[in-house]
């Protein structure tokens, strides 16, 4: 494992994990108006604005999505204005793996069994997420990164998968595990073997949970995550 250091690897990116995606190293899936920056539809519905107090950045997210359009600002650090309507709240944490935590839950790292999932495997992992409902997932999503699955008789049971890539990090998200196939430790096979992978490249893993979601948090935490910070998730719809 390439190893890291902790005073190099900047953590204040995470503050604002889609823009600092979208204008970095997912910026070739990205589509953009001024100080407003989104993912194409079929990747993902993420948007981001600039962090300065120019209240133009607004306008520019009107502009780029269209008028009485869904803008999922995930965990922007900025606020739209009061006029915008408010789809959704959700309470969540963004949790980071600490250098060192990789050596300590190395034998839930094991992959054995775990396959990189392909092009070929996408309808049956849009499949899966219908019946799991991990989270936000489109046809071109597993573009974002790789993915990687489980299969029993050849079905795929289990996956998880890369999502957000700010600098120097790589979040793990869409993890999920069909109901027949729970309760045979897919979910942490999984987690930890993407979580080696990043880290193998010198990077830092991270990922965001939903606060009510107590089992996959005790789940992380057994596999060397911590809190980094409580977020708020939020929708809007644009004016």
């Amino acid at each position: 494992m390439v190893g890291r250091d902790p005073f190099v690897l900047d953590d204040s990116v995470l503050d604002d994990p889609v823009g600092e995606s979208l204008r970095g190293r997912h910026a070739h899936l990205a589509r953009s108006v001024g100080r407003a920056v989104t993912y194409l539809s079929d990747v993902s519905t993420f948007a981001a604005v600039s962090t300065d107090p120019d209240p133009a950045r607004w306008d520019d997210l009107t502009e780029l999505l269209g008028r009485d359009a869904f803008a999922d600002m995930f965990s922007c650090p900025v606020l739209p204005p009061s006029h915008w309507e408010p789809v959704f709240v959700l309470e969540g944490r963004q949790m980071i793996r600490p250098d060192g935590a990789a050596s300590a839950t190395r034998g839930d790292a094991a992959d054995d069994g775990v396959v990189e999932l392909g092009a070929e495997s996408v309808p049956e992992m849009l499949d899966l997420v219908e019946r799991t409902r991990p989270g936000p997932f489109w046809s071109r999503t597993p573009e974002l990164g790789t993915y990687l699955g489980i299969r029993e008789k050849g079905a795929l049971v289990a996956m998880a998968g890369e999502r957000l890539r700010p600098p120097g990090w790589t979040e793990i998200s869409a993890v999920c595990t069909a109901p027949e196939a729970r309760g045979q430790g897919h979910a942490a096979r999984l987690v930890g073997a993407l979580a080696a992978r990043i880290e193998s490249r010198g990077e830092g893993a991270f990922l965001h949970v939903a606060e009510a979601n107590t089992g996959a948090i005790a789940l992380y935490e057994k596999l060397g995550f911590e809190t980094r910070k409580h977020v708020t998730f939020r929708g809007f719809r644009t004016p």
